[in-house]
């Protein structure tokens, strides 16, 4: 891979070389691809599902690999989904996060899990 790529590039490339080597692009419009980043969130959800804390640290500790595949199918179809819309991820992330500190000033909501749209003091 290209030294010059970004790590978001090179993964970009990769789903990409895999997806294509197995003809599933026709298979791959924005409904669907919305779909199955749904589906892979929920398996990474099942893993936390009816767990107490401390099952769920027991769980983790036991289960990391498999959580960490899980994580991985949903980032694949973020980035197939990004690559496919034409969305810098990037660019995406950063405007996003700035949008979060425009709702989210530091001295309002540190320490405070209350939405924006409640009242935070």
């Amino acid at each position: 891979m290209n030294k010059q790529m970004t790590q978001i590039e090179q993964l970009t490339e990769l789903v990409l070389k895999f997806r294509h080597e197995r003809d599933w692009e026709q298979f791959h419009n924005p409904k669907d691809l919305a779909i199955s980043l749904v589906l892979e969130s929920s398996e990474v959800l099942e893993h936390f599902q009816w767990k107490t804390s401390e099952e769920i640290n027991d769980h983790i500790k036991q289960h990391k690999e498999d959580i960490g595949d899980e994580i991985a199918d949903v980032l694949s179809w973020i980035l197939l989904i990004a690559h496919d819309l034409d969305i810098d991820l990037k660019k995406a992330y950063v405007s996003k996060l700035e949008k979060n500190n425009a709702k989210y000033p530091v001295a309002l909501a540190k320490g405070n899990h209350k939405k924006y749209t409640e009242h935070i003091s």
